[in-house]
């Protein structure tokens, strides 16, 4: 585990836009899981405003990491999110883009999406490996859509499962584990004071942090990265302001 900590939010995207950067630029095909939420969205505006022209965005190609059972016009889609801060404003053609489709039966469209992962990711160790796969953290110390009520789901048999929000009980379709930790390079974009308790529990494995679905991110390659801002890595033993 890696951990990179920086001042502000807008620290952390513009450093992960380099990183992505740097990662991407060797290869002819480059296969991204993304996530949704607050910070990437940041990352997204960053890396649209300053580093489109960095990136050969032919050879990018965009996958999710869960995404709400909504349509993809509604507010709370992770698709809709990302063309607006993202695919709008860069020029990556239409058939590198493999969203989830939130508007369709949840089960379904798992069992789709785990197929297609098969049909168009390359393989490492029998399964559909992502080259970068970013996930986002919740206060709860979920990741991707796995909660700690549904943590089973981690070690799905599947690709992909339908998972539940504890409170609202919204359907969310989400990569498990198997898929996850296949991944060539797992990063964590995690920023806010909000975060800086589970954050320490998980990366200083204390009493309790297997029950948070967080924790159980460990690609076999070894390769996790954690970007941190200063407020969400305050708690951390290995790190001082």
């Amino acid at each position: 585990m890696e951990l990179k900590v920086y001042q502000n939010k807008n620290k952390v995207a513009e450093e992960f836009s380099k990183y992505l950067i740097e990662k991407s630029g060797t290869q002819k095909a480059f296969h991204i899981a993304l996530s949704g939420g607050s910070t990437p969205k940041i990352v997204f505006d960053v890396l649209a405003e300053q580093f489109s022209k960095d990136i050969d965005w032919n050879s990018i190609h965009l996958y999710w990491g869960d995404e709400r059972c909504v349509a993809p016009t509604d507010a709370e889609s992770n698709y809709k999110m990302t063309v607006e801060h993202l695919i709008s404003k860069v020029d990556i053609p239409e058939g590198n883009i493999h969203r989830i489709k939130g508007e369709e039966d949840p089960k379904e469209e798992a069992k789709r999406y785990g197929a297609l992962l098969e049909e168009e990711l390359p393989k490492a160790l029998g399964l559909p490996q992502f080259d970068l796969v970013i996930l986002g953290m919740g206060d709860d110390g979920h990741t991707a859509s796995i909660f700690p009520h549904e943590i089973n789901l981690w070690v799905s048999p599947d690709n992909c499962e339908v998972a539940i929000h504890p409170v609202s009980g919204q359907r969310r379709v989400s990569l498990t584990g198997r898929i996850i930790n296949n991944a060539k390079t797992v990063a964590f974009l995690v920023t806010g004071e909000s975060k800086a308790e589970k954050v320490k529990v998980i990366v200083d494995r204390e009493e309790g942090y297997l029950e948070y679905p967080a924790s159980h991110v460990a690609p076999k390659t070894k390769d996790l990265v954690w970007f941190l801002d200063a407020a969400a890595a305050k708690l951390l033993t290995s790190y001082r302001s």
